[in-house]
C-alpha cells in the first residue's frame, strides 16, 4: 500500500495544472490562427458600370459594345496601355490610327510574351452588351459585380470583343479600339471589407477624318463610389464596417 504524502499530492496537482495550462494555451493559439486566416480572406464587392460621354454619339442610332471581362491592376501591376487614355480633342488620321497608344504597351491576343505583368483577368459568365446610345445624360449600366480581395487597385481595363455601330439613318460604320487594346482606365480605387465599390467606366466614340470612329476612354468621366454593405451611405463616406466576412 502506497502512502500518499502532502508532497506527492502537490506534485500531482502541479502536473494537472500544467496539462490544463497547455491545453488552454493550445486552444488559444488555434483560435488566433483561425482568426488570422479569416482576416486574410476578407473581401469586398466591386460593381463595374459603363456610361457614355456625348462626343460624337449623336451620329449613332445604336452603338453596341460587347464586354467579355475585366483586367484589374493590384499594386505594382502594369496596364500596358497607358497611352489609350486621353482627353485630347480632334485627331488627324495618323493620330487616330496609333497616336493614343503606347509604342509597345498595348498587348494583342497573339503577343503573350509582351503581356503586362501583374494584372488579373476576370472573365464574365456571359458576355455583356451595352448600347452607348442609351447610356447618356448620367445613365449607367451594370455589367459585372463580384467579390474581390480587399486592397488597392491601380487600374481597370475592359475586354471589349466587339463594337457594332449603326449611324443615324441606318448605315453601319466601323468603330475601332485604340490599337485594338483593352480600354484602360488608370483610376485607382479600393476594394474595402463589407463595402460595395462602384467603378463607372466612361468612354465615347470620336469621329476621325476618314469617316470611321474610335472608341476612347474618358478619364475625367470615371466615377468611383463606396457604399457599406447592408447599410445606407455612398460616396466617400462608405468606410469599412466592424463586422468582417470570414
Amino acid at each position: 500500500m502506497t502512502d500518499r504524502t502532502p508532497d506527492s499530492d502537490a506534485s500531482a496537482l502541479d502536473a494537472l495544472d500544467r496539462r490544463t495550462y497547455l491545453q488552454a494555451t493550445g486552444a488559444a493559439a488555434l483560435g488566433a490562427a483561425g482568426l488570422a486566416g479569416c482576416v486574410g480572406r476578407a473581401t469586398g464587392t466591386l460593381a463595374t458600370r459603363v456610361t457614355d460621354q456625348p462626343a460624337d454619339i449623336g451620329d449613332f442610332e445604336s452603338l453596341v459594345v460587347t464586354v467579355e471581362g475585366i483586367w484589374l491592376g493590384p499594386e505594382g501591376a502594369e496596364s500596358g496601355a497607358d497611352g489609350n487614355e486621353t482627353d485630347d480633342g480632334d485627331m488627324s488620321d495618323g493620330e487616330a490610327a496609333d497616336g493614343n497608344e503606347t509604342a509597345d504597351g498595348n498587348e494583342t491576343d497573339g503577343d503573350e510574351e509582351n503581356e503586362p505583368a501583374g494584372r488579373e483577368y476576370f472573365e464574365f459568365d456571359e458576355p455583356q452588351e451595352a448600347d452607348l446610345v442609351q447610356l447618356q445624360d448620367g445613365e449607367t449600366q451594370l455589367i459585372d459585380e463580384r467579390e474581390l480581395a480587399v486592397g488597392t487597385y491601380q487600374f481597370l481595363q475592359l475586354d471589349v470583343s466587339n463594337v457594332d455601330g449603326t449611324l443615324d439613318g441606318g448605315d453601319e460604320t466601323e468603330v475601332d479600339l485604340p490599337g485594338n487594346a483593352p480600354l484602360t482606365f488608370n483610376e485607382s480605387f479600393e476594394v474595402r471589407e463589407n463595402t460595395r465599390t462602384s467603378f463607372t467606366a466612361d468612354f465615347a466614340p470620336v469621329r476621325r477624318g476618314n469617316g470611321t470612329y474610335l472608341l476612347r476612354p474618358v478619364p475625367r468621366g470615371v466615377e468611383v463610389t463606396y457604399e457599406e454593405s447592408g447599410g445606407s451611405g455612398g460616396g466617400e463616406g462608405g468606410d469599412d464596417g466592424d463586422d468582417g466576412n470570414a
